[in-house]
């Protein structure tokens, strides 16, 4: 490409996920208004996808426990998207072994839904190419999701990219679940995942998350190496310390159709005032756990408990055993 720096590639879509992602860090339980004001958003801004929540198992958590948007049953997302008769794409996301897919996703016709992205470790790789031959099979854009990424030996990916090569999902995304991976490792591992799936036309997304504060530098990285499905959430609203945040991604991209106003006005109108309840972003607890390569419910259980704040203290009971 020439010019890279004032141009743009406009095979690149980017999917907001601060509905689905947020929603770990208050059960989600996101109000309709708060719901409807960051679809609106999407749709103004230009957005390719809003991911709007899980299909989680009804029989494993609670609905008394946790919002609508945990399980996403089809009224509960029409009654904010309506027909959604906008070109921005509607998505969900099926975690392996916590969906009961089978009967719960619904034939697409049925549906105001547009995409399924099956989320698994790489020891349920089996479970998730049954879980996006059946999406596909329904009529859904189906999309793959290893997480944990970080935590897999290089045969595994290996292995379970070259299964999934074979399925019908449209995109192999790298997640960086922990916030662990560095520049270096991100290169290599859309390299690899463009590898694999260029036979079958596969795009390679890019998930990152913000525990040493790189998921914007990893996703510029990952754009940068031939990634052309980028997640990102406004004011980096997610689990933890959060994902790339959107408004970072959008003033970057020099798509003229991406609009970033309408993403500043969420921000004031509702993400401020929500953190006025709810917390998330790269506190020092997320860098050690990021940094130890660690599932963050520690850091999580940290800033929710009487060891909020005291690094130290959490920082020793981390590496006690390391």
């Amino acid at each position: 490409m020439t010019a890279p720096w004032i141009t743009y590639r406009p095979e690149l879509k980017v999917l907001d996920c601060t509905i689905r992602d947020g929603g770990l860090v208050n059960d989600h339980r996101f109000d309709d208004e708060f719901v409807r004001a960051v679809y609106e958003a999407c749709v103004e801004a230009g957005i390719d996808y809003m991911e709007i929540g899980y299909k989680a198992s009804k029989e494993m958590f609670s609905t008394e426990q946790y919002g609508p948007w945990k399980f996403c049953d089809e009224e509960d997302v029409r009654r904010v998207v309506g027909e959604n008769a906008t070109p921005l794409k509607i998505s969900v996301m099926a975690d392996a072994g916590k969906s009961d897919w089978r009967t719960d996703i619904l034939p697409k016709d049925q549906s105001v839904i547009d995409t399924i992205r099956v989320a698994f470790y790489v020891h349920q790789v089996s479970e998730a190419v049954d879980m996006i031959k059946d999406a596909a099979d329904k009529g859904y854009e189906a999309t793959a999701n290893l997480m944990a990424v970080s935590t897999a030996k290089e045969e595994e990916i290996d292995q379970a990219l070259e299964v999934l090569a074979e399925s019908p999902a449209s995109q192999l995304v790298v997640v960086d679940s922990f916030g662990s991976l560095y520049a270096e490792q991100i290169e290599r591992l859309v390299k690899k995942y463009i590898q694999y799936g260029k036979a079958s036309d596969k795009e390679v997304g890019m998930h990152a998350h913000n525990n040493q504060q790189l998921a914007f530098a990893n996703t510029i990285e990952a754009i940068i190496h031939g990634a052309n499905r980028v997640d990102a959430s406004m004011a980096g609203l997610g689990r933890g310390a959060g994902n790339c945040p959107m408004e970072l991604l959008i003033g970057f991209l020099r798509n003229p159709k991406f609009k970033i106003r309408p993403i500043y006005e969420v921000l004031q109108e509702h993400l401020e005032p929500l953190r006025a309840s709810v917390e998330w972003g790269p506190y020092p607890e997320f860098a050690i756990t990021g940094q130890l390569n660690e599932h963050p419910r520690s850091a999580i259980a940290a800033r929710r408990g009487e060891l909020k704040n005291r690094f130290v203290e959490f920082y020793d009971k981390m590496t006690s055993d390391v």
